[in-house]
């Protein structure tokens, strides 16, 4: 049995990352998964939210914008619309960004096509700030 899986994070402008993991939790679009060494194989749609994956003792968190997984039982693949490392992530402009999304949500009306931007704006802001540790 295989002690670790290979995870390859990539999006339109670059390679994230490209490591050997214990353990991947990724947010579905039914729900958050986990995936383990030898997982069966499957694709999964990607909801905006925090993929964590964990390497011995140490968690670490990317803020992704949605996308798709490709799960073998050797790897997972992820091709993500947008993904930042909680390193990254400058979590006051995350809550600025959070405060500018609230502001629209309160002027619009659900009717109103921009309203869904500014949800996902919100969504966004919010994970960005969970996966920067706030």
């Amino acid at each position: 049995m295989a002690s670790t899986i290979r995870l390859e994070l990539v999006t339109p402008e670059r390679l994230l990352l490209a490591e050997e993991v214990d353990e991947v939790v990724a947010p579905g679009h039914e729900g958050e998964f986990g995936v383990l060494p030898e997982h069966t194989q499957y694709l999964a749609i990607l909801n905006i939210g925090v993929l964590s994956y964990r390497k011995g003792s140490e968690t670490r968190k990317v803020a992704l914008g949605g996308g798709f997984a490709e799960v073998t039982p050797e790897r997972i693949v992820v091709m993500a619309e947008t993904a930042e490392h909680a390193a990254e992530i400058d979590v006051e402009r995350a809550k600025r960004a959070r405060e500018r999304a609230e502001a629209s949500l309160k002027e619009l009306s659900l009717d109103d096509e921009s309203y869904a931007k500014a949800h996902a704006a919100l969504q966004r802001a919010m994970v960005r700030m969970a996966a920067g540790g706030e």
